[in-house]
C-alpha cells in the first residue's frame, strides 16, 4: 500500500488518503479541470498584443503542469507550489516590467489581487475575501468575457482620445474666428453646440459596437 500511495502521490493529480486512526483505509485521486473557455480566453489575450500569462496555483508541480498543458503554457509561465507570499512577488515581479492585471477567486489570492495593478475576481465563484480586494468582479465562469472588457477598454480608450480632439479642434476654430474675423454669435453658438453633439454621437458608437454586444 505505501508504495501505490508514493506512486499517487508523484503524479499529476491531487491524493486524498482516507484512514482511521492510524490506519490507512484507502486512496483517491482527483482531478481539477481547467474552464471550458479558459484556453479560448486565454488565446484571445495573447491574440491582443503585448500580453504575457503567468499560471500562479498553490498545487504541486505536476498538477500545475498538467492544467497549464491544457491551456496552452509554456513551462516557464506556470509556477506551482505558491504561497499568498509568493503570488505577491511574482505580482511585484510583473508589475516592475509594466503594467499587469492578476485574475483570482480564493481567500489565497486576496493579496495579490490588491497587489495588481487591476485585480479581477471571479464574481460567481470567488470568495468574499477576493471580491473585497479585487477591481473588477467578474460576474460570470466565462473569462472569455475578460478578453472582450480588455478589447471594449481599448475601444473606449480611443473614443476619448478622439472626443477629446474633436472638442478642443471646435474650441480652437470658434476662439479664432470669434477674436479674427468677427465671427457672428449665432454662428458660434451652432458651432460650439455642433461639436458637443458630435462628441456625443461618437461616444454613443459603442453601444452599438459588436465588442461590447460580445461581453
Amino acid at each position: 500500500m505505501p508504495s501505490a500511495i508514493a506512486a499517487l502521490a508523484d503524479g499529476a493529480e491531487t491524493l486524498v488518503i482516507v484512514g482511521r486512526g492510524a490506519r490507512v483505509l484507502g486512496a483517491v485521486t482527483v482531478a481539477d479541470a481547467p474552464r471550458e473557455t479558459a484556453a479560448e480566453a486565454l488565446a484571445a489575450l495573447k491574440a491582443g498584443g503585448g500580453t504575457g500569462i503567468l499560471m500562479m496555483t498553490g498545487d504541486r508541480a505536476p498538477v500545475a503542469a498538467r492544467i497549464g498543458a491544457r491551456l496552452g503554457l509554456a513551462d516557464g509561465e506556470i509556477h506551482a507550489g505558491l504561497l499568498p507570499g509568493d503570488k505577491v512577488r511574482l505580482v511585484d515581479a510583473a508589475a516592475a516590467r509594466g503594467k499587469m492585471a492578476f485574475i483570482g477567486d480564493g481567500v489565497n489570492d486576496a493579496a495579490a489581487l490588491a497587489r495588481a495593478d487591476v485585480g479581477v475576481a471571479m464574481g460567481v465563484a470567488g470568495s468574499e475575501v477576493a471580491l473585497q480586494a479585487a477591481d473588477v468582479a467578474l460576474m460570470a465562469d466565462d473569462l472569455r468575457k475578460l478578453a472582450a472588457a480588455r478589447r471594449l477598454s481599448r475601444r473606449t480608450a480611443r473614443v476619448i482620445r478622439q472626443n477629446l480632439t474633436i472638442a478642443i479642434g471646435a474650441m480652437a476654430v470658434l476662439v479664432t474666428g470669434s477674436l479674427f474675423f468677427e465671427l457672428p454669435l449665432p454662428l458660434a453658438v451652432l458651432g460650439h453646440e455642433g461639436g458637443t453633439l458630435l462628441v456625443v454621437l461618437n461616444g454613443l458608437r459603442l453601444l452599438a459596437d459588436p465588442i461590447r454586444a460580445r461581453a
